[in-house]
């Protein structure tokens, strides 16, 4: 039975991967500093270890005793990101060498699976958007994402660490935190229309996005898990299929049969205006992808 790390375990994505992995009958280290995440998302059968990915004696210990690590633990949110840039690329960079270092130093027969972003395509106008084609990230967040791809890269060709690096598009599902100002935009519309609030868009709402029910993400990493890579690998997760803000909002409020105002606020800084995944070299490679659709997604867990 393999051992699998994972980092940042106890967030949003983190929380429903474990549960698979335990499902699926891995045995589950989570790393998390709780900084984001929640102790509730961890199973009881999971081996919780409470830390940061920047601690060095820590995740050298923690990556000894393991047969693979999904690294998720990152500041995952733009706006963030743009505030505070030097916290949250010591997370987002320095803790996913952390983890590169502590496979090279400790145990280099551990396989490595880390979540990158859509985000490092950034300016590319390309439509869809496939791993061949130049990367510009425009946001600090973005750069960051970019960086651990070319160490991931590096870590191969030094150390010959084999890695899967997926590039997420918009996650959503059950279990985002309504709270947090950096949540989702489904998260938001969502918690507006149950408060009646009109619903906020920033910008006009034509902006695209590729939505990803989280549940395609876990199946996406558990297929990687299973089949294993040799070289630094770079796979988009997405649908194919792009969904403008406007119809988002409109899909919402037809699930909840409602109908708020509409309020539209100034665009935000470094927001990418179109972003759809191309996702065909995922179906290749793994034999499976993000095949819930939006509307199928949201009905599964919204109300």
């Amino acid at each position: 039975m393999k051992r699998v790390l994972v980092t940042g375990g106890a967030g949003f994505i983190g929380g429903h991967l474990v549960k698979r992995l335990l499902l699926d009958g891995f045995g589950v280290v989570v790393l998390d500093d709780l900084s984001t995440g929640q102790l509730s998302k961890i199973p009881s059968k999971a081996t919780f270890v409470q830390g940061s990915v920047l601690d060095r004696e820590l995740v050298d210990a923690t990556i000894a005793n393991v047969d693979a690590c999904i690294h998720l633990a990152a500041i995952a949110s733009v706006l963030r990101c743009n505030g505070e840039l030097v916290s949250s690329h010591q997370v987002n960079t320095t803790g996913f060498l952390r983890v590169v270092e502590a496979i090279s130093r400790v145990n280099r027969d551990v396989q490595l699976l880390y979540a990158s972003s859509a985000a490092v395509y950034g300016a590319n106008e390309s439509c869809p958007l496939h791993e061949e084609l130049k990367t510009d990230p425009i946001s600090p967040y973005g750069v960051d994402k970019m960086s651990c791809e070319l160490h991931a890269r590096a870590a191969y060709e030094v150390y010959g660490i084999s890695s899967f690096g997926f590039r997420f598009f918009n996650v959503y599902g059950p279990g985002q935190d309504p709270s947090s100002p950096y949540s989702g935009v489904i998260t938001k519309f969502t918690e507006m229309i149950k408060r009646g609030e009109n619903l906020s868009i920033f910008g006009d709402g034509e902006q695209t996005r590729d939505f990803v029910f989280v549940g395609d993400i876990v199946d996406c990493l558990v297929a990687a898990l299973r089949q294993g890579t040799t070289g630094a690998k770079i796979l988009n997760v997405c649908t194919g299929e792009k969904v403008s803000i406007n119809e988002l909002a409109r899909i919402i409020t037809e699930i909840f049969e409602t109908d708020p105002n509409v309020e539209y606020k100034a665009a935000m800084a470094g927001e990418v205006r179109h972003s759809v995944g191309d996702p065909s070299r995922l179906m290749a490679k793994l034999g499976c992808g993000a095949s819930t659709s939006l509307r199928e997604g949201l009905r599964s867990f919204l109300k």
